[in-house]
C-alpha cells in the first residue's frame, strides 16, 4: 500500500472515531496474552464489529499453584487496552517491554475482558494521550469522571455476556469522540510494512521530527520503537507459522537471526523459543 504523500489530495476526514477506515491491509497481530500463562488459563478473541482495526477478548485464569502468583507476560505490541474484570474497568497503556501481570498489583484468578484497539485509536476515545500512559495500567476513574465509570462497571458486571457489554462500552464512546488522525494510520501501514522512519515521514508530508511528535500522543513512543514493536509481532506470526527463524529474520526485516534474537531478548526479556514454547 502506498503511503500519502506530498501534494497529493487527501479523503475526506471520517465524522467520528466509530466511522474510522479498519486495518484492512495490516497483519492481524499475534496473540500474545497466553505467553507464560498458569495451567488451565483459557482465552478467546473475535474482531469487534463496533469499532474499526479492534479486538474482544476473554481470558479465564485459575488460581496458582500452591500461592504462587499467577503472572504472565503481556508483550508490547503497540496497542492499548480498555479492560474489565469483576468490579473494575482500566485502561492498559502501550507498552515498550514485556509487562508481568504480577508486577505491580495483585493477579487474582477470575475472568477478563478487553477491548484492544488497533495502534494510535485508543488516545481519541480514551481522552488522553498514550505516552501519559506508556508502561502503565491505570484506573478508568483516573481518566473519565468516576460516577460514569461505577455506572458502566455495574453495567459490565450484570451483563451475560461481558464481551458485548464492553464492546458497547467503547463503541457508544467512540460515537461522540473525534476520530484518531488518519496521517497516522497511514503510518502504522508504512511501519508495518518494514519502510523505514525517514520514508515513512517523507511519504506522509512531514519531516521525521514533527513525525515523532505527532506519534508520542498517538502511540505511546515515537515511530522508530513503534517499528521495532511492530517488527517484533511480524517476527512472532512467521515463527509460529513454521518458518525457520533465519527465514523468519529476513522476512521480518531484521539484519540476520542474530538482530532478531537481540531484538526479541530486548523487547520480552525471554528467547524467541521460550515465547513460542507450548503453554503446559
Amino acid at each position: 500500500m502506498k503511503v500519502v504523500g506530498r501534494g497529493r489530495r487527501r479523503a475526506a476526514p471520517p465524522a467520528s472515531y466509530a466511522d474510522t477506515p479498519a486495518y484492512a491491509d495490516t497483519p492481524a497481530y499475534v496473540d500474545t496474552s497466553s505467553y507464560d500463562d498458569p495451567p488451565g488459563t483459557t482465552y478467546a478473541e473475535r474482531p469487534s464489529t463496533a469499532l474499526p482495526g479492534a479486538v474482544v477478548w476473554t481470558k479465564i485464569t485459575a488460581a496458582a499453584a500452591q500461592g504462587t502468583p499467577a503472572a504472565s507476560a503481556v508483550l508490547p505490541d503497540g496497542c492499548m487496552d480498555l479492560l474489565w474484570t469483576e468490579g473494575r474497568l482500566f485502561v492498559a497503556g502501550p507498552d515498550t517491554h514485556a509487562y508481568r501481570t504480577g508486577t505491580g498489583e495483585t493477579t487474582a484468578p477470575g475472568r477478563y475482558v478487553g477491548v484492544r484497539f488497533a495502534p494510535g485509536t485508543a488516545p481519541a476515545l480514551l481522552g488522553a494521550p498514550a505516552h501519559e500512559l506508556r508502561d502503565q495500567r491505570v484506573e478508568l476513574t483516573d481518566l473519565w469522571r468516576a460516577a460514569e465509570v461505577r455506572r458502566l462497571t455495574a453495567r459490565v458486571d450484570a451483563a451475560d455476556d461481558p464481551m458485548a457489554a464492553l464492546e458497547a462500552v467503547a463503541g457508544e464512546r467512540a460515537a461522540d469522540r473525534p476520530p484518531p488522525d488518519p496521517l497516522l494510520t497511514e503510518v502504522v501501514r508504512s511501519l508495518n510494512a518494514g519502510r523505514g522512519v525517514a520514508e515513512t515521514a517523507d511519504a506522509a508530508g512531514i519531516g521525521a521530527r514533527q513525525l515523532h511528535r505527532r506519534a508520542l500522543p498517538a502511540f505511546g513512543y515515537g515511530p522508530k520503537t513503534l517499528a521495532r514493536v511492530l517488527r517484533l509481532q511480524r517476527a512472532l506470526a512467521l515463527a509460529r507459522s513454521g518458518l525457520p527463524y533465519a527465514d523468519t529474520a529476513t522476512l521480518a526485516g531484521y539484519a540476520d537471526q542474530a538482530h532478531l534474537a537481540r531484538d526479541v531478548k530486548e523487547l520480552t526479556g525471554m528467547r524467541l523459543s521460550e515465547l513460542l514454547a507450548p503453554t503446559p
